[in-house]
């Protein structure tokens, strides 16, 4: 009977572990999706004014010397097509490399297993 029991509760240990476990999201790595560029842009836009300036690129925690690179024509404010430019230019960069691609797939593309 206890033998019974003890096997009852390491079941039911394991499951609600597993299932706390696919409530956390994706494990961290390389095969993470990171979020949408429109999503991660809405969250940088602090002022809702449609780009991103350097006082807000920092206050998202974001480095200083990489808002150089995203801000393509150097106006001192990042457009969501210049981050999503940038996206793709890392996902390129990733593929050629031989490692997943950064971000999601984009638009009308198959999505990638």
């Amino acid at each position: 009977m206890r033998r019974i029991l003890l096997a009852a509760l390491a079941t039911g240990a394991t499951l609600a572990a597993g299932a706390a476990l696919a409530q956390e999201g994706p494990p961290p790595g390389p095969m993470r999706q990171m979020p949408a560029p429109e999503d991660i842009f809405k969250r940088w836009d602090a002022n809702g004014d449609g780009a991103v300036d350097k006082a807000e690129w920092t206050g998202a925690g974001r480095p200083e010397d990489r808002f150089a690179m995203i801000d393509a024509d150097k106006d001192g404010k990042v457009t969501l097509d210049e981050l999503k430019a940038a996206f793709e230019k890392m996902r390129q960069r990733r593929m050629q490399q031989g490692g997943p691609p950064p971000g999601p797939p984009p638009e009308g593309a198959p999505p990638q297993n």
